[in-house]
């Protein structure tokens, strides 16, 4: 709850107080709060009538859900988060769970914030209180709803039905997404992921199911870099989400292995298109996620993968001796194992290292970078050949040469930059996030070398050709990062206005099909 929100309820909640020992009736108590309320918060009636029973939105949900079953209809769609907008003035409630909601407050819709009248053709008051007579104080047991407080923790199927929600939105042509993280859409992300971490235990599942979900892990890796980063979350989630009910109880150990395997990868790529989309406190949460799942299979390779992936997040986010030391234990965890991590980690080290020392590197740190490029080299030509062409849980030629790129580049070594540069281009012809930093990495390059003209020109063609739904902030950095050292050798350079428009250019969402 953020301090305004609190505020607001502790208001709220010393009013209802004071009225309970008056004898104030709840919509009377409800009114009060609306008043001293609605300047400072903005507080709509609807949300101080559910204050003055001091109740949560999940305790207003499982009423109306109560009255739907007492009536024999259906269950309803409505939750926490539509309820939510309706309280916030986004939203009014169609006629029929206006009619549940007068329920529920015993009041008109007038006294919730709506005009006309209720479909029910009836009033809505507390029972003993006659229609058109001025309501009079009733004993706590006649003025108190059956609702009572209850804690309660975000329902798993509601977090699931906001991700079906946001993937159906995204596969509709006609519907205009942003393609930016929303606040429905994060807490679905947490609550999965935390609940994930509170259950390291399943039912039984088919050798069958496992290998269909197996299979299906393998096919998000592969979707990695074609796919538009929230559609690929909303997928990866949902199948998170069901393999956490798979280990909601004991399960045999082979079985319980696979599961958590399965969660350390699914978490482990939660936090790689988290990263993508800019949110490095829910990446960080994501790994720290897999890193508990894969520390139950036992599996050093795969521990080792999960915190060079995590690496990363200090990395882009600006602590280069944080990632320096995630990729040391990573280095550590992965030992004479031939696996991804011992390419991977080596390689961040570099990059690490390249952050810390800047374009005026001494030779020393030049030669260290280097010689972690070299060992990088040595163990992918030690890796198994299909993790030589895993994208996401491997690590591929073209992922060697594009880092190798961007080391050169910090250290400032722009002639073999260059040349590895174009060759990582050339074999990143379907990952549009990688080929944006690499053409950042060429224009960086040029101004390293002094021709400022052309390091816009490349830096403006590069943002023009990334679509606006991979716009995001893991691509803004390094774009601003590039401004600054440009403003900073000539701030009246010709093309400046160019690059800074396709920079900031007004977001029109699209639903095209891309990597991340």
């Amino acid at each position: 709850m953020s301090g305004r929100q609190h505020r607001e309820t502790e208001i709220a909640r010393r009013i209802r107080a004071k009225g309970l020992a008056t004898g104030r009736t709840s919509a009377q108590i409800a009114d009060e709060i609306h008043e001293a309320c609605t300047t400072h918060f903005t507080t709509t009636r609807i949300k101080a009538h559910r204050l003055s029973y001091g109740i949560a939105l999940a305790d207003v949900i499982e009423q109306v859900r109560a009255l739907f079953e007492r009536d024999s209809k259906p269950m309803p769609g409505i939750g926490e988060t539509l309820l939510s907008a309706y309280e916030s003035g986004l939203k009014r409630p169609g006629p029929e769970y206006l009619h549940y909601l007068c329920t529920v407050y015993r009041v008109e819709p007038l006294a919730l914030g709506f005009d006309g009248p209720c479909i029910c053709g009836h009033g809505h008051r507390m029972p003993g209180v006659l229609g058109g007579e001025k309501e009079r104080p009733l004993l706590p047991t006649q003025r108190e709803l059956s609702l009572q407080p209850m804690v309660t923790e975000p329902d798993a199927e509601d977090d699931e039905n906001i991700l079906r929600r946001t993937l159906l939105n995204l596969l509709n042509t006609d519907t205009k997404l942003s393609q930016q993280l929303d606040g429905p859409v994060l807490g679905a992300c947490e609550g999965i992921r935390r609940r994930m971490d509170e259950t390291m235990v399943s039912a039984t599942v088919s050798a069958a199911m496992l290998d269909a979900w197996e299979e299906t892990t393998i096919s998000f890796g592969r979707q990695y870099a074609t796919t538009a980063p929230l559609r690929l979350l909303c997928d990866v989630l949902l199948e998170l989400s069901a393999v956490r009910t798979a280990m909601s109880r004991r399960q045999p150990i082979d079985i319980q292995e696979r599961l958590c395997r399965m969660a350390a990868q699914l978490a482990g790529l939660s936090g790689m298109i988290m990263i993508n989309l800019g949110d490095h406190r829910l990446a960080r949460s994501f790994f720290r996620t897999g890193r508990t799942a894969a520390d139950e299979t036992g599996d050093r390779a795969l521990r080792a993968w999960i915190t060079a992936r995590e690496s990363l997040v200090p990395l882009y986010f600006g602590d280069a001796r944080e990632a320096l030391n995630l990729a040391k234990k990573s280095r550590d965890l992965a030992g004479s194992t031939p696996c991804p991590a011992q390419a991977m980690a080596p390689v961040v080290e570099a990059r690490a290292l390249a952050m810390l020392s800047g374009t005026d590197s001494k030779k020393e740190v030049v030669d260290q970078a280097k010689r972690a490029l070299a060992r990088a080299r040595n163990a992918f030509s030690h890796m198994k050949s299909e993790d030589q062409e895993d994208l996401a849980f491997g690590y591929t030629e073209r992922q060697l040469y594009f880092y190798q790129g961007d080391v050169l580049t910090k250290l400032g070594q722009t002639i073999e930059a260059e040349v590895v540069l174009d060759q990582a281009l050339g074999k990143y012809e379907d990952h549009i996030l990688d080929q944006t930093l690499i053409r950042l990495d060429q224009a960086q390059c040029r101004l390293i070398d002094g021709d400022v003209d052309e390091a816009l020109k490349i830096g403006t063609q590069a943002l023009n050709m990334v679509g606006d739904e991979y716009l995001t902030d893991f691509i803004a950095r390094p774009a601003l990062a590039l401004e600054q050292a440009i403003v900073a050798a000539d701030a009246g350079a010709a093309g400046l206005e160019d690059y800074r428009a396709a920079l900031r250019r007004p977001k029109q969402p699209q639903l095209k099909g891309g990597g991340a």
